[in-house]
């Protein structure tokens, strides 16, 4: 079968993520270039080691840009580190008087500790981009290309790693609140608070779109092979537990042809891990994917993957 739903207007956010190695950028780009037919679409990666450059053969970068060849897609790759530099220059001064009022750090401290990456941030400023981007409103549909498993896992759980920190910022705040209380009889919120409840905001926002089935999609990406399949079953099991359910599964590079004894045999190993991967995800729209014989990159090669993605009647056993 062919993926479906994806071009109704109510759908937003649509999330591929699997194994390294399994195709993701090659899918996402081709499910981008679908879309852009008739939605005007931003393809986005928050892969560290970013492809999609490479893939369209044309620089991306942290900046939005047209694809060439196409009329309705542009696309940008997210660089967590500039965009958490961006927030930190945005929001010094709150930031600065967070630490001021609620730690014994001088101001030197204070400056070094706003250099400091904190863990979990990339993927916290990658999907703040993301909400960023979506609430612009210069788009249609989104969508984002991550990186493997564990990548896109703490994506898709940023907003409890960002809800927990603006919690620990709350609690540093406790104190002061009460000081200022207790000399002045009453205290009114200051500019680190609204900084702190708009984070809040943002977090509401995240859990929001993520869950809402009608605005966001996370299509996983396999391949047949033992270790693809596991790493897939786990992904999700994972992403059941906060509330995503996938509907569809794209299965890449299943070998069709058996015109040669490399190819037969190659078909062959892959007929068991095909059928088990009908049991495994049984309730999921399976989309198989063929192997192509050349490396998919190209706006050409990629319209040939699309189509693979979209035309597709039947799946073949």
């Amino acid at each position: 079968m062919a993926l479906t739903g994806l071009e109704s207007n109510d759908l937003e956010l649509i999330i591929l993520g699997g194994k390294g190695g399994v195709g993701k950028t090659s899918c996402a780009i081709a499910t981008a270039l679908a879309l852009s037919a008739t939605h005007k679409t931003l393809l986005i990666s928050t892969d560290p080691a970013h492809s999609l450059s490479d893939s369209l053969e044309q620089e991306i970068g942290f900046n939005i840009v047209e694809i060439k060849g196409t009329q309705k897609l542009s696309a940008i790759e997210v660089i967590a580190e500039e965009a958490l530099s961006k927030f930190i220059s945005g929001h010094q001064e709150q930031l600065k008087k967070l630490l001021e009022t609620s730690t014994n750090l001088d101001n030197e401290d204070i400056e070094q500790m706003l250099t400091l990456s904190i863990p979990g941030i990339d993927e916290v400023m990658s999907f703040k981009t993301i909400i960023d981007l979506i609430e612009e409103g210069k788009f249609e549909k989104y969508v984002v290309d991550t990186a493997p498993t564990g990548h896109a896992l703490r994506l898709i759980s940023s907003p409890k790693m960002l809800d927990d920190w603006i919690k620990v910022a709350a609690k540093m705040r406790w104190k002061y609140r009460y000081m200022i209380t207790s000399f002045s009889g009453s205290y009114h919120m200051d500019e680190v608070d609204t900084l702190l409840l708009n984070l809040k905001k943002t977090v509401k926002r995240i859990e929001n779109l993520l869950r809402d089935k009608k605005r966001c999609e996370f299509i996983p990406v396999c391949i047949p092979e033992a270790m693809a399949i596991m790493e897939t079953k786990r992904l999700l099991s994972d992403l059941d537990q906060t509330g995503i359910v996938p509907k569809q599964i794209i299965v890449n590079n299943v070998m069709e042809s058996d015109e040669s004894d490399f190819c037969k045999r190659r078909k062959q190993g892959q007929a068991p891990y095909l059928q088990q991967i009908n049991q495994l995800f049984s309730d999921l729209n399976r989309v198989e994917v063929p192997m192509f014989a050349e490396e998919v990159k190209g706006i050409e090669t990629l319209n040939r993957l699309k189509r693979s993605l979209f035309e597709q009647n039947e799946i073949k056993n």
